[in-house]
């Protein structure tokens, strides 16, 4: 199954912890190609998707900074109105819950980003539809 991998990475809410974090991947030469952060009180979550996930995810151990790798899903949608609508309602006809989400849109190509419980359903619910599920190699060459 086509999936993705994510770093996840868990830090308090204050100023400075963003810049740690970027600080250690660019002295790894990670290049951070998408990145959501959400924020609950005192602590947060960084998700980054990276050139190397593996690479990212040790450096920010060695320097005791909480990250793990989370298995997504990438899709390749129109950029157009309704497009997200269509994964939403695809995915939701499946008994699929989007747990988190993000999309860009670069080089005119609509990518969505989404952690779903199983990740292979979903890609195969999507495939089914018509719809692109990148690798992690085809989503880093975007």
């Amino acid at each position: 199954m086509n999936t993705v991998k994510l770093v996840a990475v868990f830090a308090e809410n204050r100023p400075g912890q963003a810049a740690r974090v970027t600080g250690i991947l660019a002295r790894a030469n990670i290049n951070i190609r998408c990145i959501t952060v959400a924020s609950s009180g005192a602590f947060g979550v960084m998700k980054l998707l990276v050139n190397d996930p593996e690479l990212a995810c040790h450096a920010l151990k060695q320097e005791s900074i909480a990250a793990t790798l989370t298995e997504v899903i990438a899709v390749e949608m129109p950029d157009k109105p309704g497009a997200l609508h269509s994964v939403a309602d695809c995915l939701a006809s499946a008994d699929i819950n989007l747990a988190n989400t993000s999309g860009f849109v670069i080089n005119n190509r609509a990518i969505l980003v989404i952690e779903v419980e199983n990740p292979a359903q979903a890609g195969t619910v999507l495939k089914k539809h018509g719809l692109h599920v990148l690798t992690q190699k085809e989503t880093l060459a975007i």
